[in-house]
């Protein structure tokens, strides 16, 4: 088994940048990290004091093609987390593919009969959930069916056409996830949303308010239990541009306070939940689906999202996080997340230093998934 040995780099802790240091990997895992120096019986990539990371985790994306998981690799992100697939059987196939990112999904979310979902996404009619009593058989489904986790649709039925999970539904959706051992992802659209989620114990939401801020109500519930968001910015002001600027919304927005689309909102949902010491992953929400409410690029979107957490008020270093340790923690990947000896080699190359200047993630010179180099963006 061959070794290599990446000198002469900075290690991201988590925190900040530590020494320069050697990482050594042998097959799929990392064997040691020590200070730089000599090396033997390895073949050498010199850092040249660039930063080494973790492969980069995007918690929210949908992915149904190969060159989807192939472009997200060339922009070092190594393990991708599908947040609903109607294809399972094509999705099964993109989880063996050999030298692309790990894929973990949740199959088919929950969501309301007659929902926008079914009728026009093209979901099947046996995902939506009629009541509480039915919470068990959706959840032993998406056991059956091989989902690493349960997604909930939380929609709001304060917006025209919408049809909306009760909130005892989303408790029994995710009291049932959590006897079945599996965490819940609950997709939220406005403040009420995410307060029907928080209340109902999901684990982590997902998307952010956008037409209001998030009230005190929501202080009180998160100072009670930790909540994990995943904010999928980059998405949210693509929303904003694709819903918000139609002429039916901007027809509706004066009359209608659902319909009022402000991206400064999402920016003050991050605050809150920052403010909570929440934990805030980075995620997308990339798609190629054209019944969405917009497309979001694979792989390149993913330092957008970092970018615009930055904007948002986190730190460099807590974008960092939310892209690789608290991504993995989050979602139990124990084998990655961090560069350290027993972890799967996932890593990422940069020049410069991305705690200071996030930008300086896209300054990609290497990817290793499991051990094996891949190339990097075109």
């Amino acid at each position: 088994m061959s070794a290599t040995a990446i000198t002469n780099v900075r290690v991201f802790d988590g925190a900040r940048l530590g020494d320069p240091a050697t990482v050594r990997v042998e097959g799929a895992m990392i064997s040691a990290r020590t200070p730089a120096g000599g090396v033997r019986d390895a073949d050498v990539v010199d850092g040249g004091g660039a930063t080494l990371l973790p492969g980069l985790i995007d918690t929210h994306v949908h992915v149904d093609k190969i060159a989807q998981l192939e472009v997200s690799a060339s922009w070092g992100i190594t393990t991708l987390l599908d947040m609903g697939n109607k294809d399972l059987a094509n999705l099964a196939a993109l989880k063996k593919g050999q030298g692309l990112p790990t894929l973990k999904s949740a199959g088919n979310p929950a969501s309301a009969p007659d929902s926008v979902f079914v009728k026009k996404m093209g979901f099947s009619v046996s995902t939506a959930v009629t009541g509480p009593g039915d919470a068990a058989r959706f959840v032993a489904e998406r056991v059956a069916e091989g989902s690493d986790y349960i997604k909930i649709l939380v929609e709001d039925p304060k917006i025209p056409g919408t049809r909306a999970l009760a909130a005892e539904t989303v408790a029994a959706l995710a009291a049932a996830a959590h006897q079945a051992g599996l965490m819940t992802v609950a997709h939220v659209v406005s403040a009420d949303t995410m307060i029907t989620a928080v209340r109902a114990g999901a684990d982590v939401v997902t998307h952010t308010a956008l037409t209001s801020d998030l009230g005190p109500d929501i202080d009180a519930l998160l100072a009670g239990r930790p909540v994990v968001i995943i904010p999928t910015l980059t998405m949210m002001q693509g929303v904003v541009h694709a819903i918000g600027g139609k002429l039916a919304m901007r027809v509706l927005a004066p009359f209608v306070p659902a319909v009022r689309l402000n991206y400064r909102h999402a920016k003050s949902t991050v605050a809150t939940f920052h403010r909570a010491g929440a934990a805030i992953l980075a995620g997308t929400d990339s798609n190629d689906d054209l019944t969405a409410p917009c497309q979001v690029t694979h792989g390149e979107s993913l330092h957008e999202e970092l970018e615009r957490l930055v904007d948002a008020g986190l730190t460099p270093a807590e974008a960092l996080r939310g892209a690789t340790c608290l991504a993995a923690s989050t979602f139990g990947l124990t084998d990655r997340g961090v560069i350290a000896p027993g972890r799967r080699a996932d890593l990422v190359l940069v020049e410069g230093d991305p705690t200071r200047d996030i930008s300086a993630t896209r300054n990609i010179r290497g990817v290793w998934i499991g051990g094996s180099r891949v190339n990097g963006p075109a």
